[in-house]
């Protein structure tokens, strides 16, 4: 088998969770989307763009209302910067670029960690109390940091809480949408890309400015 059974099941877990955070982006624009979908506005929505308009393969936005869309439209979100980070991360590493000295006290350096899931199994993964410290963190950003905390966001995925702006409010409204749009297609191209990732990563070779798996 090319795969272990462990692994194909992570496989697969990996590919319905980026296709549920994906699936209601957009569809063709000549496919006739469902009535409820139309009623609500969604095929103007920001990211139904050409060529394709407005995506909905699993049927995800039937009878979908704004609260529904606005819920798919935040898990896309959050899926999507998850991803830009775990494959920018990957490929970083992968060219060799690592933090400066050891990641626990018995003298693990960090260029010594493993690359993609090596990183997590294997001779060369992190320590176990580097993993729990990890997902300890994460836990603490889901929970306290990286949502709405204020209620003041102004759209899915606003999380400034009135705290961070990097000069947000002085932007135009057009300018707005089109740096939400780009964060919007980014996260969905580093879905497919982390996917590609892993998927070549089973299957070993070789991959252009990333190098070997």
């Amino acid at each position: 088998r090319l795969f272990s059974p462990k692994i194909t099941k992570m496989m697969k877990l990996a590919i319905a969770a980026l296709l549920a955070g994906s699936a209601a982006a957009f569809a063709p624009a000549s496919q006739k989307a469902s009535s409820s979908a139309l009623s609500m506005g969604f095929e103007s929505e920001l990211g139904a763009q050409p060529p394709l308009g407005l995506f909905d393969p699993l049927g995800m936005l039937a009878d979908a209302d704004q609260d529904r869309f606005d819920r798919l439209r935040y898990v896309e979100l959050k899926h999507g910067r998850i991803c830009q980070l775990a494959f920018l991360g990957n490929i970083i590493t992968r060219a060799g670029v690592h933090l400066p000295g050891d990641i626990d006290y018995s003298g693990t350096s960090f260029d010594s960690i493993g690359n993609g899931w090596a990183a997590i199994s294997g001779d060369n993964a992190i320590p176990s109390g580097g993993v729990l410290q990890i997902i300890a963190f994460i836990g603490f950003l889901e929970i306290g940091v990286m949502k709405d905390v204020t209620g003041e966001g102004e759209f899915p995925g606003d999380f400034r809480n009135g705290y961070i702006d990097f000069g947000w409010d002085s932007f135009s409204e057009e300018t707005k949408l089109q740096k939400r749009a780009i964060e919007l297609n980014n996260g969905r191209a580093a879905q497919m890309g982390i996917l590609g990732l892993m998927v070549h990563e089973q299957l070993g070779g070789s991959i252009p400015l990333v190098g070997e798996m």
